[in-house]
C-alpha cells in the first residue's frame, strides 16, 4: 500500500521545506521505504528556467533536460534518486497542458474550466 508525507510551507520562501523533504526521504530509505519526493509550484510560469535567479534561485536541469527548482537536485542527492521532468509540477504547467488538449479539440468544444478540466 502506497503512503504519503506532504510538506507544506505556504508560500514563503526559504524555510528550508526542500532541505526538509529531502532529508526525510534519506531517513525513510535508511528504514527501507521506497521514496519518490515531488515539487508542486503554484506559480504560473511552466518551470523557473526562465526566472530570475534573484526572485527563484537556481535552477537544476535533471538528466532527461527539464528545468527545476533547485531542490530536485537537493532531492536527487540526499536520496540517489534521479529527479525526472514529471518530479517538478507548476500550476503554469498544468495550464498549458490543459490549453494544449483544447486546442487539439479534446473537449470537443465545449467550455474549459478549472473544475473538471484543471482538476482532473
Amino acid at each position: 500500500m502506497a503512503r504519503f508525507v506532504f510538506i507544506t510551507g505556504g508560500v514563503v520562501s526559504s524555510l528550508g521545506k526542500g532541505l526538509a523533504s529531502a532529508a526525510l526521504g534519506a531517513l525513510l530509505q535508511a528504514r527501507g521505504f521506497s521514496v519518490r519526493l515531488r515539487k508542486l509550484d503554484p506559480y504560473l510560469n511552466v518551470d523557473p528556467g526562465t526566472m530570475s535567479p534573484f526572485e527563484h534561485g537556481e535552477v537544476f536541469v535533471t538528466d532527461d533536460g527539464a528545468e527545476t527548482d533547485l531542490d530536485l537536485g537537493h532531492y536527487e542527492r540526499f536520496t540517489g534518486v534521479p529527479a525526472t521532468k514529471t518530479d517538478s509540477i507548476s500550476s503554469g504547467r498544468i495550464y498549458t497542458t490543459v490549453l494544449e488538449k483544447e486546442r487539439r479539440g479534446d473537449y470537443l468544444g465545449k467550455t474549459i474550466q478549472v473544475i473538471p478540466h484543471v482538476t482532473n
